[in-house]
């Protein structure tokens, strides 16, 4: 029934699903007859009697088919998902493996035994079209306590599970998300019965799944972070190294970037420091000269300060900026 001191950095991999094609696994076989059906026998006897024969039929009995309330649950995602700065979508399949059409109640969980870390889920999204693919905007959100419309005997619903990485993830820890499907009729130990609530007007018999079965679905966080050190090496006017008025400052910036992910809007400051002055035209990022204007390139400068943007850097990258200034 029914983050900028000097430097601005978005750690992670971008791992947002927007369009994630479900092929769902082969349906397990409703549990027999239909519920609701009508199975209908009469018997007859034929016998003589002397010179007579006859035949008499007995009276008709009609057996209504109980629904067999069952129900498999299937995570879908074979490898971890890589989750990184952006949404992750998780894939599970609901089949109704009973004799009637059923509604579920869906319950996640995130906080599985084991876990490195536990997801934040946002949403619980269920494909309202039945294409197979989450489609953002599309299919349905499934309110809190809100039940999954009646799944067909035999058929699959694909649920999609959307979650994000808290704070505490540390690049390479991994993670479990468990969806939990259970009949909106009842669970309980097979055989358990719920007079007159099968679907067709008879009653609902827990069947072997106890009608309620969970899943789990795996993630792997793919973080990046970033290191940035400064160094500065000074030529004076006498061809020496001694910070006097006279000499260029050159300062170097170096970001290492660790990590399996990557990090997003990555850019690398500085200001000018008081008593010098920006030479015009020296500002590198690893050794390719940049315009001090604001342009197409990644860098520009001024009086005030330089701004190199790096953009998305993946983790196992280092990147040098220099620039120049005098010592006023």
């Amino acid at each position: 029934m029914k983050n900028q001191i000097a430097l601005r950095a978005a750690s992670g991999t971008v791992a947002f699903v927007s369009a994630c094609m479900v092929v769902l696994p082969g349906a397990a076989h409703a549990s027999g007859v239909a519920a609701g059906t009508l199975i209908q026998n009469t018997a007859s006897a034929t016998y003589t009697s002397g010179s007579a024969s006859g035949t008499v039929s007995s009276n008709t009995v009609t057996v209504k088919v109980d629904e067999l309330l069952d129900v498999a649950v299937a995570g879908l995602t074979s490898t971890p998902a890589v989750a990184g700065s952006s949404n992750v979508v998780l894939i599970y399949s609901v089949t109704n493996t009973g004799n009637g059409p059923e509604a579920f109640d869906i319950a996640v969980n995130a906080a599985v035994a084991g876990n490195d870390f536990d997801a934040v889920v946002q949403q619980v999204v269920i494909d309202s079209n039945g294409n197979g693919t989450y489609d953002p905007g599309i299919d349905t959100v499934l309110a809190t306590g809100s039940p999954t419309p009646a799944i067909a005997p035999d058929a699959a619903l694909a649920v999609f599970v959307i979650v994000s990485l808290p704070g505490t993830a540390a690049d390479g820890d991994t993670s479990q998300v468990q969806l939990t499907a259970t009949s909106t009729t009842g669970s309980g130990t097979p055989g358990t019965v719920f007079a007159g609530q099968g679907d067709g007007g008879g009653d609902a018999v827990v069947g072997s799944s106890t009608a309620t079965q969970s899943d789990n679905d795996a993630l792997i966080a793919s973080l990046a972070s970033v290191a940035l050190t400064k160094a500065a090496s000074i030529v004076d006017p006498f061809g020496g190294s001694q910070p006097v008025p006279g000499a260029v400052v050159t300062y170097t910036l170096t970001a290492t970037i660790s990590g399996t992910g990557q990090a997003d809007s990555l850019h690398i400051t500085d200001v000018i420091p008081a008593g010098t002055a920006y030479q015009a035209g020296t500002l590198t990022l690893d050794s390719a000269a940049l315009s001090d204007a604001a342009d197409t390139d990644a860098g520009e400068a001024s009086p005030s300060g330089i701004d190199v943007n790096l953009g998305t850097v993946a983790g196992g990258s280092t990147k040098t900026v220099k620039f120049n200034v005098k010592i006023n």
